[in-house]
């Protein structure tokens, strides 16, 4: 009975010793005159004296800085492979947008550039493309393929997961009409900032993508929309699709996969410049 009980203390001993960190911080906006809820979660052994690859990663409609931390498969991503992830606070239904509508959403501005200076600036990192990816779900999922292909100098890799990948369907849902306008006003900025419409933008070996999505997810067919048009743009791109909802227990899975991608991205050798 004392061995079981000393090898148990060892044990959980062991588990919070090897433990990524989580960093809960504001990041003060210049755009929007504001400071933003930050969580950063450094890995294990995490020191000054390395520089660590970056993944930024965007919560949904209704999430919040805080979500990722509390993802088991985050903190263990981020302890394997030995990467920093950067959660900021997306605000409510910003999808990640310069909102024309409403100037006090630039998100655009903010992660993809006063938040990546800062993190720069305060953590040892490879402050590269090279060494920076940038995913998310739902709403993330969409601001994080939108980011990445408007900003390839930024990121250098990108993911998402159970994303809305076309808005158009949804015109009157999650105050995607606050920050565009309504469709019917506005039918311009809805073409404009839908990510399947932007595919254009992507120059050739300058951005690498995973896309992931269950079948059950009101999501499913505007992922398998937006997988079929890259295809047909001859655009190289990791693409999964498994049994799941649009629900935690989906995302919580999905991570598992967008952080090795976003490892062999970062570890891997560039074959596609050769």
């Amino acid at each position: 009975m004392k061995r079981c009980l000393v090898a148990g203390f060892v044990l959980l001993v062991s588990l919070n010793v090897w433990a990524a960190k989580v960093d809960t911080l504001e990041v003060y906006s210049p755009s929007m005159k504001k400071p933003v809820k930050t969580s950063v979660i450094l890995p294990d052994g995490y020191t000054k004296t390395k520089k660590y690859p970056v993944v930024y990663l965007l919560h949904g409609y209704s999430g919040s800085y805080a979500y990722w931390p509390g993802v088991k498969g985050a903190l263990d991503g981020a302890d394997l492979y030995q990467m920093i992830l950067v959660c900021p606070d997306g605000g409510y239904g910003s999808w990640y947008w310069d909102s024309p509508a409403d100037p006090s959403f630039r998100y655009e501005t903010f992660v993809s550039h006063e938040l990546v200076d800062w993190v720069d600036k305060n953590y040892a990192t490879i402050a590269t493309s090279k060494g920076r990816g940038i995913a998310g779900l739902s709403m993330g999922g969409h601001g994080a393929l939108y980011l990445a292909i408007k900003h390839p100098d930024v990121f250098g890799a990108t993911g998402s997961m159970s994303g809305g990948v076309d808005i158009r369907p949804f015109p009157n849902n999650w105050d995607m009409a606050k920050r565009l306008g309504k469709y019917k006003d506005y039918p311009e900025r809805w073409e404009k900032n839908t990510v399947i419409n932007m595919l254009h933008l992507i120059e050739p070996r300058t951005l690498k993508i995973i896309i992931d999505c269950g079948t059950e997810d009101f999501f499913y067919k505007v992922n398998e929309n937006l997988h079929q048009e890259l295809l047909l743009r001859n655009i190289p791109h990791d693409y999964i699709t498994r049994p799941g909802a649009h629900n935690g227990a989906y995302w919580q899975n999905a991570i598992y996969y967008q952080l090795l991608f976003m490892n062999r991205c970062f570890t891997e050798p560039d074959t596609d410049k050769k």
